[in-house]
């Protein structure tokens, strides 16, 4: 299991976290398992932006992005290299720090 530390985002989660991961979970998973409402409009199929997140520290310890995730990752708002999305990046057993960035381009966000 890997430790997630969260940094504050102002809406989805005010004072920051941190959280563990159980086995092949993937971030978004392990967030929304812990009561972290991390926007996931495509149901976590790799089909939008809306989880998008910047991994701070362990990005080499993620298995590297697929090429659909890269193609949804260039449609994201705020994009940077520690780019990814949460639903398609599976924990390793290293910690992690990431932020969930203030905006999406989900223009009707849902309360999953």
């Amino acid at each position: 299991m890997a430790r997630i530390k969260i940094w504050p985002h102002e809406e989805i989660c005010p004072n920051g976290a941190e959280i563990e991961s159980l086995p092949e979970e993937t971030i978004c998973e392990a967030a929304l398992r812990n009561n972290i409402k991390i926007e996931h409009a495509c149901e976590m199929s790799c089909a939008c932006t809306t989880c998008h997140i910047y991994i701070n520290t362990g990005y080499d310890s993620l298995d590297p992005p697929t090429d659909d995730e890269d193609d949804y990752l260039d449609k994201a708002w705020g994009l940077k290299p520690e780019s990814r999305l949460s639903c398609q990046a599976k924990i390793s057993d290293q910690d992690l720090v990431i932020e969930i960035p203030k905006y999406t381009i989900n223009h009707a966000s849902e309360n999953h």
